[in-house]
């Protein structure tokens, strides 16, 4: 068993290591609490994730080029009926 200084030098250290432990504790709940408060703040200004404005992003360019190319082939067939109606 160690006695005088070094004792209370090991004391001392053993304090400072749980004293450390706790405050990287309480650093990780604060992380954790900031992390969910900031999620529930985006949460009620319904914003749109990436990822799903890009799907929707793809769907809409699709669906464009569908409307074109539905266009063009009603146009074709406009004008192959006023040709058969002449």
């Amino acid at each position: 068993m160690t006695t005088g200084p070094n004792r209370i030098l090991d004391d001392f250290a053993k304090l400072m290591t749980d004293a450390a432990g706790a405050v990287q504790g309480v650093g990780k709940e604060v992380e954790t609490a900031f992390k969910a408060q900031a999620e529930r703040w985006l949460n009620s200004m319904d914003l749109v994730k990436r990822e799903e404005f890009e799907a929707v992003r793809e769907m809409a360019v699709k669906a464009r080029e569908e409307n074109d190319a539905l266009a063009a082939r009603i146009a074709a067939l406009e004008a192959k009926l006023g040709a058969a109606g002449e």
